[in-house]
């Protein structure tokens, strides 16, 4: 396992002392299970830019006028 120095802002800091001592983990643990999830959330955004990236784009006047026809505004 890696080891690095992190600087959190206080208030992250002290939240993340109470949550680690209410939840009985470390503060590594809850550190790394979120980093894991925002990495994830990335990947996932990577692949569905992937996925439609050939999908044609929509300027934001056309959209304004399809949802208007659509009868959503």
């Amino acid at each position: 396992m890696g080891k690095a120095t992190l600087y959190l802002d206080d208030d992250i800091h002290r939240a993340l002392r109470l949550k680690a001592a209410e939840t009985h983990e470390s503060m590594s643990r809850l550190v790394n299970d979120a980093v894991r999830v925002i990495l994830y959330e990335d990947l996932e955004d990577i692949r569905e830019w992937k996925e439609r990236r050939s999908e044609k784009s929509v300027g934001y006047e056309e959209f304004l006028e399809q949802l208007r026809v659509d009868g959503t505004i």
